[in-house]
């Protein structure tokens, strides 16, 4: 499974966010010149962001965006699903329509599959983005 440009820009724009005294906001411009990301493409990736209920988007003069929910309850998971869409290691875990074998995922691939998919799944809503600030900050002070 590779991620898109896009999930890793979502990534590092919200771990930043968190990494701010919480309820901060910032211009897409500001965002997008501080993370090295091209403002068009952040505008595109927020509105998924914004669609999911991570970013909260603010207008006019004062305007920008801020995280909607507290970091602790944003995982890479949520962040994947935000901007991939639901992702699945094989398409008859989404589709058993789609296996070509039409043993409607009874089968031994569906089923370590299935099991792989779901320890992952599990695993990255484990990680928050509080964690991940948190993290982030210790890095920063052992430079």
């Amino acid at each position: 499974m590779k991620l898109n440009q896009a999930t890793d820009y979502a990534f590092r724009m919200v771990l930043y966010l968190a990494s701010l005294p919480e309820g901060t906001k910032m211009t897409g411009a500001a965002l997008a010149e501080n993370q090295h990301i091209p403002e068009r493409f952040l505008l595109k990736i927020m509105r998924s962001l914004t669609a999911a209920g991570i970013m909260k988007s603010y207008r006019g003069v004062d305007g920008g965006f801020a995280l909607q929910r507290h970091p602790s309850e944003i995982t890479l998971f949520d962040i994947i699903e935000a901007v991939e869409g639901q992702t699945e290691l094989q398409r008859c875990l989404h589709d058993m329509s789609s296996c070509t074998r039409e043993c409607g995922g009874m089968c031994a691939i569906y089923g370590a599959f299935s099991d792989i998919q779901h320890q992952l799944a599990e695993r990255l809503k484990a990680i928050n983005f509080e964690g991940l600030a948190e993290q982030e900050r210790t890095f920063h002070a052992n430079k």
